[in-house]
């Protein structure tokens, strides 16, 4: 016998019931990217393979053992997008979006990469994200934070702190990685074998490590902070000053490396304790070197990524209202005569009332079957029409959530009732 299909481990439906607190993350992310004057980009769900290798790194986990990567009939290397900042670099500079140009940009959408699944961390994930271009000050790093941090006040979320590190440019972090190389080196019988493996190839990652055995070995590291350049540390400092000005509260972590190789100077992760181990909502920072690696002028680069799932999630954990999709009206009709008649009264009152939510009963049924299907819908109120309502020219309000009575009304004071009544 053949087994159920079932989703892919890793991978999950979103059910009707749980649609509406995603919908009002993504309205809420879109309306604000917009507010701060950035611009929606979409891009494929497929890139070529090379994109990420060469725009993540080679020596990250996510291009090591985390992309969904196949030949196609054509014998060329694709990949399933593990993150958005790539996608979205390589479009602009194949449509010219870069060249002595700013651009800010936001997106939103699926993205996959084979990991442990977890509470917080699944194969195929939903990620809105922000990315902006020709922007070397660090004012931008800071709007960037302040639209996170606007962001969690707008959805109502507590209990978020911000956690932020500069890792220099890329000459201080050169001379930062000798000096990683050489202590790590010293005391390579204290590091597990990705350690080991990251040594040569990108130690800042060590740094990075969830290994708690390691933990006395990276606190006692070299400090990150000391190897900064005068230019970065000036960045650095502007960045503070202006979180201090508009009140962002943050943390200095100088442990804070993440997990992607195109990161240089700010560096940023918003988290809550309130998830177990998959606490980090929003990350990012500053990528400047990103377009170049991937065969463009160097641009000055900034942006990041939110976890919609984790925010959902929070969201729940912290019981925060989300706005309600459940239908104003259910149309209870009896009678075909009534049924013909009520899908014009429907529309009508989807034409002259927008915003209105109603939901026409179909499939016809019994007068108490279509009222506990109106029950069910989560209606406030249900609207009945039968054969001797429709000759009287009325319509029956009957109150689904209040303790009050039922009423007649003229079909022709309908459309008042829903406007001075229902949807106030």
């Amino acid at each position: 016998m053949a087994k159920n299909l079932q989703a892919v481990r890793g991978m999950r439906d979103i059910l009707p019931e749980q649609s509406p607190s995603w919908q009002h993350i993504e309205t809420c992310a879109r309306e604000l990217f917009n507010s701060y004057g950035y611009n929606e980009l979409r891009t494929p769900l497929i890139e070529s393979t090379d994109l990420f290798k060469r725009g993540i790194g080679d020596a990250t986990d996510i291009v090591e053992k985390e992309m969904y990567t196949f030949e196609d009939r054509n014998g060329d290397s694709l990949t399933l997008r593990p993150e958005g900042t790539a996608g979205c670099v390589r479009a602009a500079m194949q449509h010219g979006l870069l060249h002595n140009q700013q651009q800010r940009i936001w997106y939103i959408g699926p993205m996959f990469r084979h990991e442990r699944p977890q509470k917080g961390r699944y194969r195929g994930f939903y990620q809105a994200g922000i990315e902006t271009y020709g922007i070397a000050s660090p004012d931008i790093d800071a709007e960037v934070i302040a639209i996170g941090a606007r962001l969690w006040k707008k959805l109502g979320l507590k209990n978020i702190h911000l956690e932020i590190n500069s890792l220099g440019s890329n000459q201080a972090r050169e001379v930062y990685r000798d000096v990683l190389v050489s202590y790590f080196s010293q005391n390579q019988e204290q590091l597990d074998e990705d350690s080991k493996r990251r040594l040569h190839q990108n130690p800042l990652r060590i740094l990075d490590t969830k290994n708690p055995e390691m933990k006395s070995l990276v606190d006692n590291a070299p400090d990150l902070l000391d190897y900064l350049d005068d230019e970065s540390k000036e960045h650095f400092e502007g960045l503070k000053q202006r979180l201090d000005v508009i009140g962002i509260s943050y943390t200095v972590n100088s442990r804070l490396v993440r997990g992607l190789d195109y990161y240089n100077r700010t560096v940023f992760e918003w988290i809550t304790s309130e998830l177990g181990s998959q606490g980090t909502i929003c990350a990012g920072g500053r990528y400047d070197s990103l377009v170049t690696k991937l065969g463009g002028k160097e641009t000055p680069a900034c942006g990041f990524g939110i976890g919609i799932d984790r925010l959902q999630l929070l969201l729940e954990e912290q019981d925060l209202p989300i706005p309600n999709h459940a239908p104003h009206l259910y149309f209870v009709m009896l009678g075909n005569t009534a049924e013909i008649a009520g899908l014009k009264i429907a529309e009508n009152l989807r034409e002259s009332s927008p915003g209105l939510r109603i939901m026409v009963n179909n499939g016809s049924g019994s007068f108490k079957a279509q009222l506990k299907r109106a029950d069910k819908s989560a209606a406030d109120y249900a609207l009945i029409l039968g054969d001797n309502e429709l000759e009287n020219h009325q319509v029956i309000i009957k109150p689904l959530r209040q303790e009050t009575q039922q009423a007649s009304l003229a079909l022709d004071k309908l459309n008042d009732y829903v406007t001075n009544t229902i949807l106030v």
